[in-house]
């Protein structure tokens, strides 16, 4: 039987998995973060570019801030910085020197940990930015095998990957990252020991969504294969399209005669945070999935299948939505066999119903999509299908995509965008807009304060204080009495 480690991902990958990466402020993770702390977890699942981006823009919270108060407030626990590809923030791709500055700044600010995940499984990709982030100061680093199911993503391509990305030394550990929930219980008897085969004393760990209800089935498989750590989100921000529910994994993985050291208690207390949140919020809880064998079709994460019937449905073709599905096998196929995550999720989607939607297939081609095809987001896993790739040459926007300037000079933005600017708020201006950074900076200081039962109470008072046709409001409870006159309030 194994000892086995958790990752807590409820703050990054639950909140992006259910609620859009925009459920949480830097005051509801903070007060969390002592509790989280005294867990034992091997590590938190913290933040990516793209949930800095959104702390920014959608709450006003610096994400540099927040990463310090929650480092300083969990000194027992390293934070996690997941990098998917070159890039920061931004979607085009980043320099070098641009990602080595962005990697040393996240150090800086209090990330320990560092998990990449190439869209790719790009190898080179994988083991440059594992340098990277040694040489910034990172204290751990986990390469991600992307899981997902094509006729070349055999357990033959991932134990290529792993055997070179375990043999560098910038490489602490690997992870299996299944975005899709794809992975089947019959498959990982297979792949996993073919990976912990290649990778030596190495740790592996399992990360995979309850899309279609298969990711606890893996981890209560997974340790007996060698995987030594499973990733997990709480209460409310698990389950659904996120990761399986911390508290039911631990207790089945002891069931099953694993080792889990952890502190019950406090992942109880996080667990029970989670669903007071979501309820305070009106965020949707995580439920358990059925199984749904169109998802091994169309691998759409979660989140976007719930984008797809939105945008049909305002289009008024939700009655297309089977052809769309079929459609994006064969664009998939058709464009590399692309894995289904982020980015090229959104593309292979976007031109299915492109496609289905016009009198001709890939009489329009997004941008996104072009730039794929020549080479912005690195090489396809195969080449394109030459007809397509013949009708992109031919499109007169190839050929202004092609002419697009890369990023430029990292000694050139800093002058171009202020040379007296700290790293953290360059990294910001070089890849947000202007306005939404300077927004963002005169909100001032995050609040460091949240409780999830008094929100409910502060809104109500506010809607009714609003209203023109109330002179008299009163909010009384055991314990607790407020009424508002007028513009005076009186608390007893």
């Amino acid at each position: 039987m194994a000892d086995i480690q958790l990752v807590e991902t409820s703050i990054r990958d639950g909140n992006q998995s259910l609620w859009g990466a925009t459920g949480l402020t830097t005051a509801m993770i903070l007060q969390i973060a002592p509790v989280m702390d005294r867990i034992g977890l091997k590590a938190i699942d913290f933040t990516t570019s793209t949930h800095m981006a959104v702390a920014a823009r959608f709450k006003k919270n610096d994400p540099w801030e927040r990463i310090r108060l929650m480092a300083k407030a969990t000194p027992n626990t390293p934070l996690q910085f997941l990098s998917t590809g070159f890039r920061f923030i931004a979607w085009d791709t980043a320099s070098p020197e641009f990602m080595q500055l962005a990697f040393s700044t996240l150090v800086k600010a209090g990330i320990r940990r560092f998990a990449l995940a190439d869209p790719m499984n790009d190898l080179q990709g994988n083991l440059a930015g594992a340098r990277m982030a040694k040489q910034g100061g990172a204290d751990y680093v986990v390469a991600a095998l992307v899981y997902t199911l094509s006729p070349i993503h055999d357990d033959a391509h991932y134990v290529d990957r792993a055997k070179a990305l375990a043999a560098s030394p910038d490489v602490d550990a690997l992870y299996i990252k299944d975005p899709g929930g794809l992975l089947t219980p019959n498959r990982a008897r297979t792949l996993i020991p073919a990976i912990k085969a290649v990778i030596g004393d190495k740790p592996l760990e399992l990360h995979a969504h309850c899309n279609i209800g298969l990711a606890e089935l893996v981890y209560m498989d997974g340790p007996d294969y060698g995987a030594s750590a499973v990733q997990c989100a709480s209460g409310a921000a698990s389950d659904g399209t996120s990761n399986p529910p911390s508290l039911r994994v631990v207790k089945n993985l002891r069931e099953l005669g694993h080792t889990v050291d952890i502190d019950d208690e406090a992942l109880a207390e996080v667990s029970a945070y989670f669903d007071r949140v979501a309820e305070a919020e009106g965020l949707p809880f995580g439920r358990p999935q059925g199984f749904d064998a169109a998802y091994l079709h169309h691998q759409l994460p979660g989140g976007m299948v719930g984008t797809m019937r939105r945008h049909l449905s305002e289009s008024r073709l939700s009655h297309m939505e089977g052809a769309v599905i079929e459609e994006l096998g064969r664009v998939r196929q058709e464009l590399g066999w692309p894995i289904v995550m982020t980015p090229f999720a959104q593309m292979v989607l976007t031109q299915a119903v492109m496609n289905v939607t016009s009198k001709e297939r890939y009489a329009v081609i997004p941008d996104e999509v072009i730039r794929y095809a020549i080479g912005r987001f690195g090489r396809p896993n195969v080449p394109i299908a030459p007809e397509v790739m013949d009708r992109i040459e031919s499109m007169p926007r190839t050929k202004e995509l092609r002419a697009e300037p890369g990023m430029a000079p990292l000694k050139e933005l800093r002058k171009r965008i202020g040379p007296k600017l700290s790293d953290e708020e360059f990294l910001l201006r070089a890849t947000m807009p202007a306005e939404q950074v300077d927004a963002m900076y005169a909100a001032g200081p995050s609040p460091r304060d949240y409780e999830p039962e008094v929100r409910p109470v502060m809104d109500l008072i506010r809607r009714l204080a609003a209203r023109k046709d109330l002179a008299h409001i009163a909010v009384e409870k055991p314990g607790f009495k407020l009424e508002l006159r007028g513009r005076a309030a009186v608390e007893a």
